[in-house]
């Protein structure tokens, strides 16, 4: 396949979105390296591995097209379930890097969303891109055995098939068991599979910098702008007199700006909707969390973050959030962000799990 015998490799990498999105949540939130796989790094990590199976110097292993294929919410559903701000990210993150992306809507079937199609058009673009562009290598990062007609055909035309793979299982915040692990089918079939997990646990292990730089090493960006209310919960004293009788903590620092209210769907249980709270984390798990809130507590996600890192977040630790409701309809915890304790003159025996707590958590 390699045009007029050029010793340059043409690569060509497909993604199967779900999947690799899967993979990244996998990184970031149950393995010790608590980072995001980087495109960036990733796609340098491809070249080198291309390079190795293919005996030829790192420099002629080339990157030529790569595309990104997903199943996506509709803009009002994204709004809706808080997913906007993070479906945007990623498509800046694609954009810069010049990976085309392919989006099919979500279909509801039988009350849940689910995503169809997406497997026969990657197929379907993967093998125009490796006949029209004249691919050497087809890098393929899934795990479904839906491609093994895929790379049935590339094996037919010429291509060699590189097969990115991952096998964990870990327990989601559920306490469900969830096990990754791809067709040994489509293993079998690929010229080159590449056992990711693996390789990067030997890599971190032996400190390679090409596997240390497939992580994202700066934090996430917030889904929310940083609170400029001027609260300030340092060492200011807050007194339990001052909360329970619903009026601004006397002796709070700054200003406080009118909170903004995200949702008007009406009062909740922690307070109307768009009511600041300060509480603390009740557990952490998989990328959410529960904020204390008496009778049921308030859900969050690392996407309700408003500044900070998720996995920088510890149980118990302190945080101000803005009371709202979720797709659901239920009381959830938004623009959450870590502060440090309250100071309660007089309540040195003070615990979180107070009633003086409480009171505190639903009035600020």
């Amino acid at each position: 396949m390699n045009q007029m015998n050029s010793p340059l490799i043409r690569v060509g990498v497909f993604y199967d979105g779900n999947y690799f999105l899967k993979i990244s949540d996998y990184y970031y939130f149950q393995h010790e390296r608590k980072a995001r796989i980087s495109l960036e790094g990733l796609h340098e990590f491809i070249r080198h591995q291309v390079a190795e199976e293919e005996d030829v110097d790192v420099r002629l292993a080339q990157i030529t097209t790569s595309h990104f294929f997903r199943g996506r919410l509709s803009a009002t559903e994204a709004r809706d379930k808080d997913r906007l701000f993070h479906d945007r990210l990623l498509d800046d993150i694609l954009m810069n890097l010049g990976v085309c992306t392919h989006y099919m809507p979500l279909k509801t079937r039988d009350g849940r969303l689910q995503e169809k199609g997406i497997d026969v058009w990657l197929s379907l673009e993967a093998l125009e891109m490796a006949l029209h562009k004249t691919l050497d290598v087809v890098v393929l990062i899934a795990g479904d055995s839906d491609y093994v007609p895929l790379i049935r055909k590339l094996n037919t035309v010429g291509t060699r098939v590189m097969l990115l793979n991952w096998d964990f299982k870990y327990e989601d915040f559920k306490g469900e068991t969830r096990v990754t692990r791809a067709s040994q089918h489509l293993l079998e079939q690929a010229t080159y599979p590449v056992a990711m997990h693996a390789v990067i646990d030997r890599g971190l292990q032996e400190q390679d910098e090409v596997v240390e730089n497939m992580f994202v090493t700066q934090s996430e960006p917030a889904a929310f702008a940083p609170s400029t209310s001027g609260l300030n919960y340092g060492n200011a004293p807050v007194t339990p007199a001052a909360v329970t009788n619903g009026a601004a903590p006397a002796a709070v620092s700054g200003t406080a700006a009118a909170p903004k209210v995200i949702r008007t769907t009406g009062p909740t249980a922690a307070g109307p909707v768009g009511t600041v709270g300060i509480s603390t984390i009740k557990n952490l798990k998989n990328g959410f969390g529960f904020v204390v809130m008496p009778p049921n507590n308030l859900f969050f996600s690392y996407a309700d973050l408003s500044e900070g890192d998720f996995n920088d977040l510890r149980e118990g630790d302190w945080v101000e959030f803005t009371v709202g409701r979720n797709h659901r309809d239920e009381d959830c915890a938004r623009n959450v962000r870590k502060v440090a304790a309250p100071n309660l003159d007089g309540d040195d025996d003070y615990e979180p799990a107070t009633s003086t707590h409480q009171a505190l958590s639903a009035t600020l």
